[in-house]
């Protein structure tokens, strides 16, 4: 087997990997820089594949890394338990129980629904309004 078919064949294996085991895209951009390699590896010495390859992945990983959008850290130690008397449409707002009384409320993430009777984490309070987030999508730090 030629060295490009093997550096097709390595790149092709990862970026199908990124699909089964997902890798923040570590693998994906491996895999496109060994394609990349599989282009011109008849015309460089194996040494120099290798560290073409590596000095790719490397770019092609901060690179991407810039254009994908940074998710919120949901990491709330103070959070205090609520939840939702009505539902909570997307950008509007909605009702929620909360220390025995009911409160208005939004969702900190404009474009998400919450469902009725569903558990939520009071977040903040802006005004009379809470902000409150589903128990789904929040993580918290282990003591």
């Amino acid at each position: 087997m030629s060295t490009p078919v093997i550096w097709m064949l390595a790149g092709v294996s990862l970026c199908i990997m990124e699909f089964i085991i997902p890798t923040a895209f570590v693998e994906l951009t491996m895999g496109i820089s060994a394609i990349a390699i599989a282009l011109t590896a008849s015309s460089l010495p194996l040494g120099l594949q290798v560290a073409l390859w590596l000095m790719l992945s490397v770019l092609l990983n901060v690179l991407l890394k810039r254009f994908i959008p940074k998710q919120k850290s949901r990491l709330i130690e103070d959070a205090k338990e609520a939840r939702t008397l009505t539902e909570i449409l997307p950008g509007e707002a909605g009702r929620v129980i909360y220390e025995g009384n009911s409160w208005r409320a939004r969702c900190e993430d404009e474009e998400q629904a919450i469902a009725p009777n569903e558990k939520v984490y009071v977040i903040r309070r802006q005004g009379t309004t809470l902000i409150v987030m589903p128990e789904h999508t929040i993580r918290f730090e282990a003591e």
